[in-house]
């Protein structure tokens, strides 16, 4: 199943391709301050293929906070914010945030409340590397504005 995200004003765009036809997407409304106030809902699939699209690079801000570990690409024309990544070793792996999703049934989205509060960072790390998207692509110049 192909699924298309993007910003609101289409900057930074995504395909995700999730292997097979799942009925139900599940999502994790992760409860920090950063997610609640930017409507992060995350679903990752360690078997998908990840290409995010960046038509300016200049109009995304990096952010980082608590441990660091992941950078949320925030997009800074619309404040939308459609995916997050972190660097394990060598890798990139990534979520994407499903109320960015486009033309997909909201209505098979599983979402489940996450707290990540107080876990170790190797422990944080091991987890991601395990459930995040690991096959991403980063490219620029992407899909144009709507």
């Amino acid at each position: 199943m192909l699924i298309h995200g993007r910003c609101h004003c289409g900057n930074v765009a995504f395909d995700f391709e999730w292997e097979g036809e799942p009925p139900e997407i599940p999502a994790r409304a992760c409860g920090c301050d950063f997610c609640v106030k930017h409507g992060g809902a995350w679903t990752s699939n360690p078997g998908a293929r990840l290409t995010v699209s960046i038509g300016d690079p200049a109009l995304v801000s990096k952010y980082l906070f608590g441990t660091k570990t992941a950078t949320f690409h925030v997009c800074s024309r619309c404040g939308a914010t459609p995916v997050a990544t972190s660097e394990i070793g060598d890798r990139l792996y990534a979520v994407v945030n499903v109320n960015t999703f486009e033309d997909f049934d909201p209505s098979r989205i599983r979402r489940a409340s996450a707290d990540f509060e107080g876990e170790a960072v190797e422990s944080r790390l091991a987890r991601r590397s395990h459930n995040w998207i690991g096959d991403v692509r980063m490219t620029q110049g992407g899909r144009a504005p709507k």
